[in-house]
């Protein structure tokens, strides 16, 4: 099924190049059926991969679903565009009181650091 994203988000030209069905906003909202909300809380240093990469097995599943995607305001991606962020991204305090359905989490590489010291721990705690 398909599920439905900004129609200027990069990864888009990818899934479609692959055949991903992408449904945009005139088109889902005449679906009468109830979509699945789902937030991608991505702490991959490289977003725009991790997004196609998710992207794609969430369009293999039998559900339209909404994709939001969340960063911490409180760290400064170095491999992703402000822009980019800015544009495709919400901060907690932004979505706090939404309802989701789903929430999927990304890793980060910050495995060797105690977690206390990751930039964005605090914020992270807010979330959970």
């Amino acid at each position: 099924m398909p599920i439905k994203l900004d129609n200027k988000l990069p990864a888009l030209d990818v899934l479609r190049s692959e055949n991903v069905f992408i449904m945009d906003e005139n088109r889902a909202s005449s679906q009468d059926i109830r979509p699945m909300e789902v937030l991608i809380l991505n702490l991959m240093p490289t977003k725009e991969v991790t997004e196609t990469q998710l992207l794609r097995l969430l369009a293999n599943t039998p559900l339209q679903i909404n994709v939001e995607f969340l960063y911490m305001a409180s760290h400064k991606s170095k491999n992703t565009h402000a822009e980019h962020m800015e544009t495709f991204y919400k901060t907690f305090d932004e979505i706090k009181d939404k309802y989701y359905d789903g929430l999927i989490v990304t890793g980060a590489p910050v495995e060797q650091m105690p977690f206390e010291e990751v930039d964005y721990w605090q914020e992270l705690t807010q979330v959970f």
